[in-house]
């Protein structure tokens, strides 16, 4: 069976700095994948050319066979991919509500479709109902991750792409930010989730790619990544993951 989303030998150049080379990176339906890698190893490219908004040099982008590579970014959105973004990038002036309305915006001629989305937002985070009427800046830093994860999810999207969930979060939070996304994945929807905690990434994640200054160097079920001892010492603390477990 044919991969959801397939990304074949993607670079990308900022002016005279390349940013991906000959990335590869494929989703069945259902996966959650993570992507692991310093800052400046490309991850947040990766999501931004895949979501249409930095343009491919070379290589495709394709969704259930369909290729997105001069797709507009909202037409992206439409087609089933959404984003929620490294820093949260909420509309801190608009409120909770407003700001779930504007991830709606491509179905928006759906209004039982939105009404259902929103009703499983509320569910996943609750309080985003109670606080449906305040301003979004106004929100505690776990409080906009939440609502930055559900308008991306007002779009009803076939893939989710997250991009540092867990960034700047007290412990407890991401906890609760990882329940959330395993349950999400465990509703349908797949997950492609970019992270530099990367224990909890391999927790979750079925899959793994490892990116170095724009290449992938490493990729395997993430019982294999846990068990390779580069990747344990770049990524996990040396061998803390083994001292763990045993």
């Amino acid at each position: 069976m044919a991969p959801l989303l397939s990304i074949e030998g993607l670079s990308i150049s900022y002016g005279g700095i390349q940013a991906l080379k000959e990335v590869s990176v494929h989703l069945d339906e259902g996966e959650i994948i993570t992507v692991l890698g310093a800052n400046g190893a490309g991850k947040s490219t990766l999501l931004q050319a895949i979501s249409g908004l930095v343009p491919i040099e070379k290589g495709t982008v394709t969704l259930n066979g369909e290729a997105l590579n001069r797709v507009p970014a909202y037409e992206i959105v439409r087609k089933g991919i959404s984003l929620s973004p490294e820093g949260r990038r909420v509309f801190p002036t608009l409120t909770v509500e407003e700001n779930l309305n504007l991830g709606a915006y491509t179905q928006r001629d759906k209004k039982a479709e939105v009404a259902e989305a929103k009703r499983r937002v509320r569910q996943l985070f609750p309080i985003l109902k109670e606080r449906s009427s305040q301003l979004a800046g106004t929100l505690s830093g776990g409080e906009q991750q939440m609502l930055a994860i559900g308008r991306a999810l007002m779009s009803a999207p076939k893939v989710l792409l997250l991009d540092e969930p867990s960034l700047g979060l007290a412990p407890i939070l991401v906890k609760q930010i990882f329940d959330i996304t395993a349950e999400i994945n465990g509703q349908g929807t797949t997950i492609l989730l970019v992270e530099q905690n990367a224990q909890k990434a391999l927790r979750i994640a079925s899959r793994g790619y490892v990116l170095e200054t724009g290449r992938i160097v490493a990729s395997g079920p993430t019982s294999e990544l846990k068990a390779d001892r580069k990747i344990q010492e770049a990524y996990l603390g040396g061998s803390a993951l083994k001292k763990k477990a045993s």
